[in-house]
């Protein structure tokens, strides 16, 4: 971490100029921009440490400025578990290159020599030669433009074992506010003379409007005005109680033809199968050299019972995203002779994604709209701020000079937000030899190994963001009255992680295999990016998988996947992951003295290392399945490389696992051949805080490791965990989630 770079960031070769990111300000702070939005994980109190920390200069003098299309450097989706990785590398860079710059102009005004140089030392921002010879400070160069140049390459970041602030536990700057009840939120917004919107939803994917009354939404009092343009429609009040009466008026008087365009709920890994379809190979291996033989060799020699092949198939639902507040923004036109002005309030996960899309649809260049990012309610990937978004400036254009706030409901959030796709994951293995019972933990045998894997995914793409592509995919661009074709989800190339297929290469070493990725080419419900993407069903799949060979050959489930890994520096991190998560757990205990565990308990492990090259995190889950499931608590080991803020990483991977477990009891989209049905709490429920699981978060440090992120770490590994602790307590392999108690007895009447 402290050698020189030869290659800049990603995100800095885009925004090369260093005044982008940092400006020295007269009152003695620091303001930082960055391209990456805080959503609630607490990405800007981790990138002010890295800023501090190269500056060596006090965090209560940093300010993070909110992202903004007006001055904020284009990093992008803040998506994929890298705002560290991408920003934080980029601001790293960039305040190691400010430090230079700044000593480098002080020496020459002082005109010191080489030694002097070389004993210059920076406390709080404060120059001196040694400790007794102050010279000056950053804010004194201030107003010179050192920083109106280029990034440099070979810039030297502060040697890690320099650092006091990186990677200690710091407060999240964000949360005093919120916790002292200020406006923090988009939905606190509060401009001057703002009115308040609402939009008619579709209440079907292929509803036709056939008949709605404007004219009695306009009699009512509170109305500003009624704006319909093709099926979009919507009306502004004057304030928040008016819009809920007026919303509910103009949703009785609409009349709509609803024909049925959805799959069966009950038949949906077949749909998945039989749809028209994409086909890739994600990527493969064939066995080479000592690996070819040996297993060509084991297999002439086996008996007929000693070589198989095992498979199975396991699938999710779709997914809502099912944040606590439901999605909001405000907008505001401004028109005159001249120009024509949008400007948007949004929590926007891409502000520059967002600012393209509202272009197209609005037909104005780019830089006649403004978008701010404004927090909102925890996101999970592709929400519905976007679209809620387009639906403010749509409403507000017809009130120019007038901010609109629209503030979508429950019903709005849990039914036309996009939902994660539902998928369909098929394996297949092969072994060495070896599989009748014992034959593996007898004296002297050779371990039995999987020779070769195969993995299929079937799935609708995990992308349809905004600002990708040349046709905007806002909800409204396809009812506006000059529409845009609807368009259906891709997948992300592997490289950038992937989307459906994010985890389908296996993490342990097979002579062979192969893994093949199936994208839906329609898209009956509107999907895209959820926490993990593909990575939550993959790892669920092939961690349960591995789980079922192990204890088909008598293996422990831990040993088994340690002897599939091997001898490289990620092998060995993924070791160390998982044999700190089961000596948390007391793993050898629990499997070797069976008369401690509580009557009807169960252990399970899971194991992955996110998109195959971001955080390792093993898991163990202990469940209780004496009556309806439930996850009783979760050893973690998680392995971020250099943690910025440890309590950050354990906050993240907390939440993330709370998540995860909420997805495998209880969460999935419910819908007739119509319309989505589960639009409330009561028909979409969530895990309840009676509910939550114990977790033990132990988090491995390598300072000198690069940072990545945790945020999307835990979803595969906790579903596995889940899963394989329940055949542990039960005897049950549940592969379908959710893990409902009718889910589970009908998969104890399948085996």
């Amino acid at each position: 971490m402290n050698e020189p770079v030869t290659t800049l960031p990603t995100s800095l070769r885009a925004n090369p100029r260093l005044s982008q990111w940092l400006r020295f300000r007269a009152d003695g702070t620091v303001q930082v921009r960055s391209g990456k939005v805080d959503l609630g994980q607490g990405i800007s109190t981790a990138l002010a440490q890295i800023v501090a920390e190269e500056l060596d200069i006090d965090i209560r003098r940093i300010h993070m400025q909110g992202v903004t299309t007006a001055s904020s450097p284009n990093e992008g989706m803040t998506s994929g578990s890298l705002s560290v990785q991408d920003s934080g590398s980029a601001l790293r860079l960039v305040a190691a290159q400010a430090r230079v710059c700044f000593l480098d102009e002080l020496a020459r005004q002082h005109g010191l020599d080489l030694d002097q140089r070389t004993r210059l030392a920076v406390q709080d921002g404060q120059v001196s030669i040694g400790i007794s010879q102050p010279i000056g400070s950053y804010w004194t160069l201030g107003d010179l433009g050192l920083l109106e140049r280029d990034a440099a390459a070979q810039t030297k970041p502060k040697p890690t074992g320099l650092h006091r602030l990186v990677g200690t536990p710091v407060r999240r700057l964000d949360l005093p506010p919120k916790l002292a009840g200020q406006a923090a939120f988009v939905h606190d917004m509060r401009l001057p003379g703002m009115l308040y919107g609402r939009v008619l939803h579709l209440p079907s994917p292929s509803a036709e409007l056939l008949q709605v009354d404007l004219d009695a939404v306009q009699a009512l009092s509170d109305v500003v005005a009624t704006v319909r343009d093709g099926r979009f429609v919507g009306f502004i009040t004057r304030d928040e109680y008016g819009a809920v009466l007026a919303i509910k008026k103009l949703q009785g008087s609409a009349q709509w033809r609803e024909p049925a365009c959805l799959p069966s709920l009950d038949s949906l890994p077949a749909f998945l199968q039989n749809a028209p379809l994409e086909t890739s190979v994600v990527g493969e291996k064939a066995a080479t050299g000592a690996e070819a033989n040996e297993e060509a060799d084991a297999v002439t020699r086996a008996k007929p019972r000693d070589v198989a092949a095992f498979s199975a198939s396991y699938s999710r639902p779709f997914l809502a995203h099912a944040s606590i507040g439901p999605s909001c923004a405000v907008a505001r036109f401004t028109a005159n002779p001249e120009s024509t002005v949008l400007e948007v309030w949004s929590h926007s996960q891409g502000v520059y994604n967002l600012r393209a899309d509202l272009a197209l649809i609005f037909d104005l260049p780019a830089q006649a709209i403004t978008v701010h990012h404004v927090e909102g309610a925890g996101c999970y990937g592709h929400n519905g701020a976007d679209d809620v978004a387009c639906d403010a400036a749509l409403l507000a254009r017809a009130v120019p000079g007038q901010a609109v706030q629209v503030t979508w409901s429950r019903e709005d959030e849990l039914g036309v937000a996009p939902f994660g796709p539902a998928m369909r994951v098929e394996l297949r293995a092969e072994l060495n030899a070896g599989l009748h019972r014992g034959l593996d933990t007898g004296p002297g045998t050779k371990k039995v190994r999987i020779t070769h894997w195969q993995h299929q995914v079937w799935s609708n793409g995990h992308g349809l963001r905004p600002g990708r592509g040349k046709v905007p995919v806002l909800l409204a661009a396809s009812l506006i009255g000059k529409p845009f074709a609807p368009q259906v989800s891709v997948n992300a190339p592997l490289a950038a992680g992937g989307g459906a297929e994010r985890n389908a290469v296996p993490l342990y070493n097979f002579a062979s295999w192969k893994a093949t990725s199936h994208r839906l080419l329609t898209m009956p419900v509107r999907s895209s990016a959820l926490r993990s993407l593909g990575a939550h069903a993959n790892v669920f799949a092939a961690e349960s998988f591995i789980d079922e060979i192990a204890h088909a050959v008598d293996a422990d489930p831990l040993e088994f996947r340690l002897r599939h890994l091997g001898d490289s520096v990620a092998d060995s991190r993924a070791r160390d992951a998982l044999l700190v998560a089961a000596q948390r757990a007391d793993w050898a205990r629990w499997r070797q003295q069976p008369a401690h565990r509580p009557e009807g308990h169960g252990m399970g492990l899971g194991l992955a290392r996110y998109k195959n090259t971001g955080a390792f995190c093993a898991v163990v889950a202990q469940v209780d399945a004496s009556a309806d499931l439930r996850v009783v608590k979760l050893w973690i080991a998680v392995d971020v490389g250099q943690a910025i803020n440890p309590d950050g990483v354990a906050n993240q991977i907390e939440g993330g696992a709370i998540q995860t477990v909420s997805w495998v009891l209880k969460e999935a989209v419910q819908f007739d051949n119509t319309r989505i049905l589960s639009t409330t709490w009561g028909t979409y429920p969530i895990l309840k805080f009676s509910e939550v699981p114990q977790v033990d978060v132990q988090l491995i440090n390598r300072p000198d490791e690069s940072c990545t992120g945790a945020g999307e770490a835990t979803h595969g590994p906790v579903a596995a965990a889940i899963a394989n602790a329940l055949f542990d307590a039960a005897g049950v392999r549940a592969r379908d989630m959710p893990f409902t108690p009718e889910r589970i007895r009908q998969a104890a009447l399948a085996q």
